[in-house]
């Protein structure tokens, strides 16, 4: 049995994490592991596509949302068990799935974990497994630095985002599988995998990781009191209906704007554009995680 490791080398110090890692799996009875580094040029796709050439029979990825993202091209559909190890602020695949943060619990459940099979999310082909949105959440992102990330965490998307709680409001419309098409103003509208932002906030409430679907939601409160009550909504994790906050499913996913705007997957921002289309690719992954995560899913 032979892992694969892909490493963000910005996101943790490589030997000692290394040492670590393959005391671990040798101990377990793993033979040495097949090291790969991210670089800026290649965040992890390559990385990725090494592995599978090299027909491992696990890929440990040891980073934050942005490399498992990159990561995903080459995984997706190659049913090779992937193992999470979290090393970046949100880590919100890892959360969403019962990942637990840190090293040594991550590699337990590398080496102890059930594989669970997930579906995938696709913008013009390239896959999300947490989000991909466009609006105020990647106009947070893109104001966020490294930097800051590092310094606090996720706590430094908030103040990013107080300096966008006024961006004009977009008109928007969602087109849901066959659906006739909804007029909606909007802030920001989010297309989900899963449905738990950072600070443990449920904003797509219904949102599983393998049911098959998609779920959108259309965020779009006027003034800091909507946003305010918006927050207490989520945090009390109502459903009912809500003039500032629209929920939606499906397999097929076609958000149009009526400016150009920024967009975001998985936390990582991408070219502005006036539209998200987003299909659902369904267990196109499969995820190592904890026994019980995997029971309660």
């Amino acid at each position: 049995m032979r892992a694969a490791v892909i490493v963000n080398p910005v996101k943790a110090e490589v030997p000692e994490l290394r040492r670590k890692v393959d005391e671990t799996l040798t101990a377990a009875g793993w033979s040495m592991s097949l090291w790969l580094e991210t670089t800026p040029e290649d965040p992890g796709t390559g990385m990725a596509k090494t592995a599978v050439a090299a027909d491992v029979q696990l890929v440990v990825i040891c980073g934050g949302d942005g490399t498992v993202m990159a990561c995903l091209a080459a995984l997706a559909g190659a049913d090779i068990p992937i193992a999470i190890v979290p090393l970046g602020s949100g880590n919100l695949l890892a959360r969403n799935l019962g990942v637990p943060i840190g090293l040594i619990d991550g590699l337990a459940v590398a080496l102890s974990g059930v594989d669970r099979r997930i579906d995938v999310g696709r913008v013009d082909d390239k896959p999300f497994a947490v989000m991909a949105g466009m609006g105020f959440d990647a106009a947070m992102m893109a104001d966020t630095t490294e930097e800051m990330k590092r310094f606090a965490g996720w706590p430094a998307y908030v103040s990013s985002g107080f300096r966008h709680l006024r961006d004009p409001v977009m008109r928007v419309r969602v087109t849901i599988d066959d659906d006739p098409p909804v007029l909606l103003p909007a802030r920001t509208v989010l297309v989900g995998n899963v449905g738990r932002l950072q600070g443990g906030l449920e904003l797509l409430p219904d949102a599983e990781a393998d049911d098959g679907l998609l779920d959108v939601v259309v965020v779009a409160p006027r003034t800091l009191w909507d946003w305010i009550r918006l927050v207490w909504r989520v945090f009390r994790r109502s459903r009912t209906p809500h003039a500032h906050l629209q929920r939606y499913r499906g397999r097929s996913i076609s958000i149009v704007a009526d400016r150009v705007v920024p967009r975001q997957m998985d936390g990582e921002v991408i070219d502005e554009g006036d539209r998200l289309n987003a299909q659902i690719d369904p267990g196109a992954l499969v995820i190592r995680v904890p026994l019980q995560a995997a029971a309660a899913a």
